[in-house]
């Protein structure tokens, strides 16, 4: 595919329609820049950016992947949303498609933008490096949730689909599935996780407001998370956070003392 040539588009606001997104913070205009050159269709800079070295990845990068770049405090004033953002990326939006003998994370009709940044995030800080997306579903390419996973989402393989089934029907072979359910059969702190070499597992999560489906427990073995509950739930992207670590427990453990 061609790269979407940008010297003709009028730059403007994002909007969900447009085929291209931005980067707001030179951070994870970088982390674009080094994982998907390819799709990147410009650089604005200001004139306020006072690091030499960010400056200097940007320029090198760009030089070396004929990627046109300008310092245009007019562009980057209108593009931003904060006043201490001084590096904006151009970006082709893409898909991608998942890994069939790696782990999965499973959100099921996520909405907030700042949960799906912190979750993709917390996905590639313990090595799960798949995400399926279930409609409806925030926008992933959202400039506010790529600035929440400061750049990680360009290292996660994201893959939306239009219902829970699809992604069942593709994947029920190959993973074990474990939803999280506020009524889980068993305990995430009493469950004896077993790692299979022949089989990955998926953990899914549901809406921030709902949860998922009672349904859902009759997919896989579905899990509880124990708290206290002088609150009545616990925000998604800390209840992901804690699955990861105990499902990735003994790798982490593994990975960090190698």
């Amino acid at each position: 595919m061609e790269r979407i040539m940008i010297s003709n588009i009028k730059m403007k606001k994002y909007n969900k329609k447009l085929p291209y997104s931005y980067t707001l913070g030179a951070f994870p205009t970088i982390e674009l820049l080094k994982k998907y050159p390819k799709k990147v269709m410009k650089v604005f800079t200001h004139s306020d950016l006072n690091s030499v070295t960010q400056e200097e990845i940007i320029t090198g990068i760009c030089n070396a992947n004929n990627i046109f770049f300008e310092c245009n405090d007019r562009i980057v004033e209108k593009l931003r949303d904060k006043e201490n953002c001084f590096v904006i990326g151009v970006f082709e939006k893409y898909n991608n498609e998942l890994d069939k003998d790696s782990n999965h994370v499973v959100l099921v009709n996520p909405s907030d933008m700042g949960n799906m940044g912190t979750i993709i995030r917390t996905c590639v800080g313990f090595g799960i490096k798949n995400l399926a997306v279930i409609e409806p579903a925030v926008d992933i390419f959202n400039p506010k949730v790529v600035r929440a996973s400061m750049g990680a989402v360009f290292h996660v393989n994201i893959c939306r689909y239009d219902s829970f089934d699809t992604y069942y029907a593709i994947y029920k072979e190959s993973h074990d599935m474990f939803p999280f359910m506020l009524n889980g059969a068993k305990a995430l702190q009493d469950y004896e996780i077993e790692m299979k070499v022949d089989r990955a597992f998926s953990l899914i999560f549901g809406n921030e407001a709902t949860g998922l489906p009672d349904t859902y427990s009759e997919i896989g073995q579905s899990i509880l998370i124990n708290y206290l509950h002088e609150v009545d739930s616990l925000n998604l992207s800390i209840a992901t956070g804690i699955g990861l670590y105990e499902f990735t427990k003994k790798y982490f453990k593994q990975f960090v003392s190698t």
